[in-house]
């Protein structure tokens, strides 16, 4: 979920077509989002949880000549407020490697970064031999009734989202499966890795702690750790959010496909009344 402020002046809405699809590629490096990326915190704002898909989207495409590795940990920096508009994804390799390697993607929206995400890929090796510790896996999606979170945020995005609790959803903790039928690029096939990221940040509004309408909570970053590489359609969240007493927030996921946890994911709160 995202901050608000004003529209940059001179900031125009996007006039791609509006495809079963969250993004249009306009240019090699350049993106129109559509009305399905629409914020929940403001409707003349991009949701971030799309983009942050199209980012790993982008770096697997920009490897996809380079070393055969996986992803270990993205973490992303929202550096403010992500305009309803074109915008361009910059990647390049950080550290190059043969077993590890460190890419970086920035995202650019009217010359100014928006985003800036980091990505380890670690060399693929045979451990199953040695794999364990992963938790148990959730109650499969097909066996649970949907829940509608268009009850508690507005939005472009979270009215395109399949949700699927776990239970009753509670202040600040809630279990759900996510999935989407729109696509992430129009005419594109998309990686399980970059779909699956694409729903991981509507972990900080399945389980509010405070109505939005009265309260603030935006993040400022997500962090995933994997450490096995997610697969299908369905997102799991099991997820908690604490608030503290100085205005600071701490949503916290593991992270699941329908096989069991992949994961975590953490995301930092700047807390505060609503204006």
């Amino acid at each position: 979920m995202r901050d608000i402020s004003s529209p940059e002046e001179g900031a125009t809405l996007p006039t791609a077509p509006d495809p079963t699809a969250y993004f249009v590629r306009i240019g090699d490096h350049r993106f129109a989002p559509t009305a399905h990326t629409g914020g929940a915190w403001s409707s003349d704002e991009q949701h971030f949880s799309p983009l942050g898909g199209l980012i790993v989207h982008e770096i697997e495409r920009s490897r996809a000549e380079g070393p055969s590795m996986l992803a270990g940990r993205i973490c992303f920096d929202i550096l403010g407020r992500i305009a309803l508009d074109e915008f361009e994804i910059h990647v390049e390799t950080i550290r190059p490697g043969r077993t590890i390697e460190l890419v970086q993607a920035t995202v650019t929206i009217h010359g100014r970064a928006a985003v800036v995400a980091r990505t380890w890929y670690l060399t693929s090796l045979d451990t199953g031999s040695v794999a364990g510790g992963s938790g148990t896996p959730l109650p499969a999606p097909d066996t649970l009734s949907p829940w509608s979170m268009t009850s508690v945020w507005p939005g472009g995005f979270i009215a395109s989202l399949d949700v699927r609790t776990v239970g009753e959803p509670a202040p600040g903790r809630t279990t759900a499966w996510v999935s989407t039928a729109i696509d992430l690029v129009d005419g594109e096939p998309t990686g399980p890795a970059a779909s699956f990221v694409a729903l991981v940040d509507t972990a900080n509004g399945i389980a509010v702690r405070q109505k939005p309408t009265e309260w603030m909570f935006p993040n400022v970053d997500l962090s995933i750790h994997l450490f096995r590489q997610p697969a299908g359609a369905w997102t799991g969240l099991d997820t908690s959010v604490s608030f503290g007493a100085t205005g600071q927030g701490l949503t916290s996921t593991v992270l699941h496909d329908v096989h069991g946890p992949v994961g975590r994911a953490e995301q930092i709160l700047t807390v505060r009344p609503q204006p």
